[in-house]
């Protein structure tokens, strides 16, 4: 229970994360604290959106769906059934999946690194983390 625990507080710290640098996006923040301005270059890059879509949007609806899974999971009912934490993990590794590729654009495409972004890639590097140990607590003959 614990580590589903800390999965939801980490989900939560993603979101505000993304929510911040989504609100640097559509212009509700007039600069980013960075420090060194990394955080601009990339947040202003080509490569800021996916699919028609602002990175930092789809962050935040990864680590409000996560956020969701963690505390779904955390209901008695819900605590010793293996899908809700399969369920976290799917999420998860999609998620450091995702922060792979946009790590090596920032590194290799962008040629800038942006801070916040290294947070948030902690964080979900982290919460996978989390997820794992959860699943690896069940008994693998719990299959509902």
């Amino acid at each position: 229970m614990i580590y589903r625990m800390a999965a939801a507080l980490l989900s939560l710290l993603g979101l505000l994360v993304s929510a911040y640098l989504y609100l640097y996006k559509i212009g509700w923040i007039g600069t980013l604290a960075c420090g060194a301005g990394g955080c601009e270059t990339v947040q202003t890059s080509p490569w800021s959106r996916f699919a028609g879509v602002d990175v930092a949007l789809i962050g935040a609806v990864g680590y409000a769906g996560l956020l969701l899974a963690g505390l779904v999971s955390l209901q008695p009912g819900l605590a010793g059934r293996r899908w809700t934490s399969d369920l976290l993990l799917a999420l998860a590794a999609g998620g450091v999946l995702f922060t792979m590729y946009l790590t090596f654009l920032e590194l290799f495409v962008i040629r800038a690194i942006c801070r916040w972004c290294v947070g948030s890639a902690a964080i979900i590097v982290a919460i996978l983390v989390a997820a794992l140990l959860d699943r690896r607590r069940l008994p693998a003959a719990q299959a509902h």
